[in-house]
């Protein structure tokens, strides 16, 4: 999770983030370029003298209208295939069906007869020992770690956002409407989001917790909870 220190994103626990973090670099390094060329053209502007070779060039126009274009191909390309990769869900080995409402999240388990629970922050007086406040919750969201989850988002009242940054996942919920997503986790740990859209007087209060657990202990988990 992030810290009050961190300038840059959170670890990647994802695939899906990876790939945003790796696009995110890039683009910066385009941009970087890009600007570097721009104070280098106008200081040369200011310090030498102009002439007629500069003003009126056919091949400089040239090289200032394909040179964007071949900039914007650079950063198009990678773009859209993460975009597909994003929307892509690919018989997905669970189905989590996540509810917002003000101001809490329920959660189904639609694999399962009867496994559903409502998750509600952990007010402070509750909060045990080295837990993080306004972040934990009473239930956490147990998923197998190197699985690929489908998630259907939707809400009760308002409009709520379903944001978990480190795994590069964040749909709106929606009155009335199903929307969906999907996430990989990499590595076994706990990943907490938070409600990111603007929902009311509580809507700070509405933390996100998925732990990634081996298959073992998620069966376990998931036997225990639904007897």
């Amino acid at each position: 999770m992030a810290n009050h220190s961190q300038l840059g994103f959170q670890d990647a626990s994802s695939p899906i983030m990876e790939e945003l973090i790796e696009f995110h670099d890039h683009a910066l390094m385009v941009a970087l370029a890009i600007c570097s060329l721009v104070l280098y053209l106008l200081a040369l502007m200011l310090l030498e003298k102009l002439s007629s070779n500069t003003v009126d060039a056919q091949e400089v126009e040239l090289v200032w209208t394909i040179l964007p274009a071949i900039v914007l191909i650079m950063l198009a390309l990678p773009s859209l295939q993460i975009l597909y990769m994003m929307d892509e869900i690919d018989e997905p080995d669970l189905t989590l069906k996540a509810i917002g409402h003000q101001w809490y999240w329920s959660y189904e388990y639609t694999d399962f007869k009867d496994l559903s629970f409502d998750s509600y922050m952990l007010p402070t007086s509750e909060l045990p020992l080295g837990h993080f406040r306004l972040l934990e919750v009473d239930h956490r969201i147990v998923v197998p770690m190197e699985s690929p989850i489908r998630v259907i988002i939707t809400a009760d009242d308002v409009l709520h956002s379903w944001a978990i940054p480190s795994l590069g996942v964040k749909t709106d919920a929606i009155p009335g409407r199903l929307n969906q997503t999907s996430f990989i986790t990499t590595r076994p740990g706990i990943f907490y989001g938070q409600c990111s859209e603007i929902c009311g007087a509580n809507h700070s209060f509405m933390p996100i917790v998925v732990e990634s657990a081996p298959l073992s202990h998620f069966e376990s988990w998931s036997s225990l909870l639904s007897s």
